[in-house]
């Protein structure tokens, strides 16, 4: 492969945690009842406005979703490293690819300026050659537009691409933009992959090393 292609939450991090938190102070604040961390759980991955949205119910207001939003956001700022940490096998996996040269990046729907900060916080900043998030451009995953802009800014061919994640969402990246999909089924939504199945389904980073380095 000429590039690697990782979404951030569920597949190189475990935030579960950090993020139940953050939505159950959000909700306290706005004085609604603490959620079950499984429901929230289920509510990741199209990033966090559509996650404070279905947090807060269908009947809340735009003004509600704006307040909720910024306490959350701030919130998480104060709190994302407390209990994150990475998967099993992941940082000796992207060790292995980063001696073998390999391109990495990290493509996700959080916000950039949180995603830079959890990479850089586990020691991981020197691994990518860059981390884009939900607002890097103007649509989010599963558009192809931050795949693409990859494509373009390496030259890496599309046959010898591989996007990692561990939703639908990533799957559904990785067809729009004609790339290999891996799927990680110790993720936040695994059950998603049965409806989008990848082309390669792993259950731990480490066995991504040999099909990747051969």
């Amino acid at each position: 492969m000429d590039l690697l292609i990782f979404d951030l939450d569920g597949t190189l991090i475990d935030s579960q945690l950090d993020l139940a938190h953050s939505v159950n102070a959000m909700r306290e604040h706005m004085g609604l009842a603490p959620l079950a961390n499984e429901t929230i759980y289920s509510y990741v991955g199209n990033g966090a406005p559509v996650l404070v949205r279905r947090a807060l119910g269908a009947g809340s207001s735009e003004a509600d979703v704006e307040r909720g939003l910024a306490f959350f956001l701030q919130y998480y700022r104060e709190h994302m490293l407390d209990n994150t940490v990475l998967y099993p096998g992941v940082r000796d996996a992207l060790d292995s690819f980063r001696d073998a040269r390999i391109r990495m990046a990290v493509l996700t729907n959080k916000p950039v300026r949180f995603s830079e900060a959890i990479v850089a916080g586990l020691g991981l900043a020197g691994h990518f050659l860059r981390i884009y998030g939900g607002n890097s451009f103007e649509q989010k995953k599963p558009d192809p537009v931050g795949v693409e802009t990859l494509l373009r800014e390496t030259g890496a061919g599309r046959e010898r691409t591989m996007m990692i994640g561990d939703s639908a969402v990533d799957v559904r990246t990785a067809r729009n933009a004609r790339v290999h999909a891996v799927g990680m089924t110790y993720g936040f939504q695994p059950l998603t992959l049965e409806s989008d199945p990848p082309d390669i389904l792993l259950d731990n980073m480490a066995d991504l090393v040999p099909i990747v380095l051969g």
